[in-house]
């Protein structure tokens, strides 16, 4: 089969597209023949193994697992042993996070992080939803009508889904990102927008009583400035100082604000909550290209320097 492939940590010149073995499921796990893949920021950072802690579970040295692609949509091919509820033919979705190996023709997915996908929902579509739409329902869960939030990273897919939710629920949404990004933002009704590259959101004098930081680059005495009395801010990602010093210093300043890091409970469960919003229409993935095995290096590229609109889709067979 046809499968975009790495052995070692890097750019994406590291990919490339060759021949592999058909995988076969383990105990537990379903055969999938790959119909989309998302690509996420995970991907990139699976890929240059940075920040350092991605190694911890990718691989020390060199990556554990040669093909990436985390958020799959697939036809199920072959049931691993053990594995009941599902049956061939079914297409089914998940956040395989952990495993990966969507950038191939077919993957080995673990049966009890799967759900159906529901008939309304596209291949494409359904592709975008178990990551970005998770980190966007567990980051906006909670939020009240008149609530102030500030998005930072706010043109992926996550962000544009969160922006969604909050504003469905009447959030005054603050988005922040780039300069290339922040005209589009306008558009998709943010209600004010930031270029990062221009003006440092804490420094601002303004608070909020959400943060959702899709990558941490501010400790919390810097974050702290710019959260609101009993606010909270919620950390994705970012490197390992800065994400340690969320976690330890966030505890100490906290008092009336609490400043953690978001942990997401990815699994079937989120993942059907996200699917029942998209077939409500409550979140709608903005798809920017659903593009070949042979683009996957540019996608990753595009991701990693956080140039992509929402999302970009990875399907097989447009080679």
């Amino acid at each position: 089969m046809k499968a975009v492939v790495y052995d070692r940590y890097g750019g994406p010149d590291r990919l490339r597209l060759s021949v592999i073995d058909m995988p076969e499921p383990a105990k537990g796990e379903i055969r999938v023949k790959v119909l989309a893949c998302a690509v996420n920021l995970s991907d990139w950072e699976y890929l240059t193994g940075s920040p350092a802690w991605v190694r911890t579970v990718g691989g020390l040295f060199k990556p554990k697992v040669p093909v990436l692609g985390s958020d799959i949509v697939g036809v199920v091919d072959k049931l691993g042993e053990g594995v009941s509820g599902f049956e061939i033919g079914q297409r089914v979705m998940g956040d395989y996070v952990m495993t990966r190996g969507g950038f191939a023709d077919y993957a080995c997915v673990p049966a009890d992080e799967t759900v159906i996908v529901p008939d309304s929902l596209s291949d494409d579509v359904a592709a975008c939803l178990p990551q970005a739409g998770g980190i966007a329902v567990a980051g906006t869960d909670g939020l009240s009508a008149g609530d102030r939030l500030l998005i930072n990273g706010a043109g992926g897919g996550s962000g544009t889904m969160a922006m969604q939710l909050a504003q469905a629920a009447g959030v005054h949404v603050t988005a922040v990102d780039n300069a290339g990004k922040v005209e589009w933002l306008t558009r998709l009704r943010a209600d004010e927008t930031i270029d990062y590259t221009k003006v440092n959101f804490t420094e601002t004098g303004k608070k909020w009583d959400r943060i959702l930081d899709m990558v941490a680059t501010r400790g919390p005495r810097q974050i702290s400035r710019a959260l609101a009395e009993g606010g909270t801010y919620l950390a994705l990602g970012g490197g390992v100082p800065t994400l340690l010093s969320i976690v330890f210093g966030g505890w100490l300043l906290s008092r009336n604000k609490s400043i953690k890091m978001l942990l997401v409970p990815s699994g079937q469960d989120l993942t059907r909550r996200v699917a029942e919003y998209a077939t409500q229409g409550r979140i709608v993935p903005h798809v920017e290209a659903v593009l070949p095995f042979s683009s996957v290096p540019d996608a990753l590229a595009r991701t990693g320097k956080g140039k992509v609109l929402g999302k970009i889709v990875i399907k097989p067979g447009l080679d």
